[in-house]
């Protein structure tokens, strides 16, 4: 809930409406996105990945490395997206100690996540 804290009266959002797309994966980012109303889920390569929530965030990897995004965040009810540029993710990182320890909490559970998909499929 801390990302929840942060942003929640954020008067700068994206809106996604259910069934539509905040991204794809292969889009090019510059910002990340903490969600602040409704649900959503995260597909990686054609797959399930995970449900997210209030106060979870997505697109912090092209933020961190500039690379174009991994997966597909597609809205499963209408959601409100508060948009967190480079410059606001870096200086968060550094002002914020709270902020940066969960992005990289959240990152090791999505590389946890990641292995097992890679595991279950190199099980079949």
């Amino acid at each position: 809930m801390i990302l929840y804290n942060l942003f929640r009266h954020s008067q700068d959002f994206v809106q996604v409406k259910s069934g539509d797309a905040l991204m794809r994966e292969g889009d090019n980012g510059d910002e990340m996105y903490v969600l602040i109303d409704g649900e959503a889920t995260i597909e990686y390569r054609g797959m399930h990945f995970a449900d997210i929530g209030p106060g979870d965030f997505v697109g912090e990897l092209a933020v961190i490395d500039h690379s174009p995004r991994l997966a597909s965040v597609i809205a499963r009810t209408n959601c409100r997206f508060v948009p967190v540029s480079r410059k606001r993710f870096e200086f968060l990182v550094a002002e914020t100690p709270h902020f940066a320890h969960e992005i990289m909490r959240v990152l090791a559970q999505r590389l946890r996540r990641t292995d097992e998909l890679h595991a279950a499929g190199a099980n079949r």
